[in-house]
């Protein structure tokens, strides 16, 4: 009985010392842990207040590689961002080293067509890879399909045809109260068919509704990437100013896109080159997948948020309305040009066929005339041959008259009635001398 109360009392006490122990190591534990997350907090402080690397305790330098050490600079910022600006619808990267122009492509319904039309896209492909001489890329990105803008033109088309039913049936009330029976059958027509409009715009806009907010649908868009570095101008770069390099860069690759897209043409695909905005959206969103969806580009622009930084158009906008507004002169000149030379050779076919309708008419009258010849008397015949042939003349001094009645009409009149009509004489005179050199 002692043997065992004294066993009991050993195992006791063991089980009491090991407690003890584990109790020691968990206390060492916590107050490690608890210094090192001091120790944390006070080197958080030193960064967050800006202090250099020198400042820093000498254990935190060098100790915590990848870990931020300072505030973020416009360099560092723009070396994660890897490229400059944008300009002239041109990326610049590598310190304006190298500039890119980007090309949007527009697929085709490959597996709708027919298996000629599947190798003719194949061989125009196979052309277009034959025909390249300089560097390209291919970039696809997928982006959530918004259709926020869509829904917001119809809602606007639907609040239209609203505002066209009030309208209908106050001119309705009218006809009713002046008992005009076809004007009420009439607007009874264009109500019900108004209606059916504005009942399928609202069916319309809630599909629609309902399948953006589906996040599942993505719409892939497909790039062309061309690039051209400055020191393929050649010569010594540093005579050129930043403007003249610009042009220069910006004419290469527009020449060499324009090929791109042409060389595209005969698979059937069709391009157009991003302007500058088009480009930032293309960045903003390869940088913010997540949070594209919610801080979309567009709503940016539309909130002006850039207009404290925007004191006038951009050059190349610019240069392109002066472009466009050269083209148009030039087609009006060459329109105006056209009808007025189409006019005058319509005039001088007129004349001609008059010309020779009176040819025709004359001979036919002179074949009638010698049919006729024994039976006439001979001075007749000849008098009716006289006549006939006299008839081109009698034109002739019929057109000359148009000439001779203002010349008439300046010696009878005023002084101010003499220039008129030697200003219309002149004038016929001049037309006639057109006429005849046409």
């Amino acid at each position: 009985m002692g043997g065992n109360a004294n066993g009991t009392i050993l195992l006791f006490e063991f089980i009491i010392f090991i407690v003890i122990i584990v109790l020691v190591v968990l206390i060492g534990m916590f107050i490690y842990v608890s210094r090192k997350k001091d120790d944390e907090e006070k080197e958080k402080d030193v960064i967050l207040d800006g202090n250099s690397g020198e400042d820093m305790p000498k254990e935190t330098i060098g100790g915590d590689f990848g870990k931020f050490q300072g505030v973020l600079s416009l360099e560092s910022i723009n070396d994660f961002m890897e490229f400059d600006e944008i300009v002239d619808n041109m990326i610049v990267r590598k310190n304006r080293n190298q500039f890119v122009m980007v090309i949007q492509c527009n697929g085709v319904n490959y597996d709708l067509m027919s298996q000629d039309e599947k190798m003719g896209v194949e061989e125009g492909f196979v052309q277009f890879l034959n025909t390249l001489r300089f560097p390209i890329q291919l970039y696809v990105q997928s982006r959530t399909l918004n259709l926020r803008n869509i829904i917001d033109e119809y809602k606007e088309r639907v609040e239209t045809v609203t505002d066209d039913l009030r309208k209908i049936d106050q001119k309705l009330r009218q006809a009713v109260a002046t008992g005009n029976r076809p004007m009420i059958e009439k607007l009874e027509f264009e109500k019900r068919r108004k209606n059916n409009i504005l009942e399928y715009g609202q069916n319309i806009t809630e599909y629609v509704e309902r399948l953006s907010s589906n996040k599942n649908i993505l719409q892939q868009k497909t790039y062309v990437i061309l690039s051209y570095y400055v020191a393929e101008i050649g010569g010594n770069t540093s005579n050129y100013s930043k403007d003249e390099i610009n042009n220069i860069c910006f004419s290469e690759l527009y020449t060499r896109s324009q090929n791109i897209i042409s060389s595209l043409g005969t698979s059937q695909v069709t391009g157009k080159i991003l302007n500058s905005q088009e480009l930032a959206e293309l960045l903003f969103v390869a940088y913010n997948r997540d949070d594209s969806e919610l801080y979309q580009l567009n709503n940016m622009l539309d909130a002006q948020y850039d207009r404290l930084y925007s004191t006038g158009k951009d050059v190349l906008e610019k240069r392109q309305e002066k472009l466009d507004e050269e083209i148009n002169i030039a087609a009006i000149d060459l329109t105006t040009d056209s009808i007025l030379k189409a006019d005058k050779r319509r005039q001088a076919e007129e004349r001609q066929r008059e010309i020779e309708k009176s040819e025709k008419i004359r001979e036919r009258a002179l074949n009638l005339l010698n049919q006729y010849e024994n039976q006439l008397d001979p001075r007749i015949f000849d008098m009716a041959t006289e006549e006939i042939e006299n008839s081109k003349t009698d034109k002739n001094d019929e057109e000359s008259k148009e000439i001779e009645e203002p010349i008439k009409e300046a010696i009878q009149e005023p002084q101010e009635e003499k220039t008129k009509a030697s200003f219309s004489a002149r004038r016929v005179i001049r037309k006639r001398k057109v006429d005849t050199e046409d």
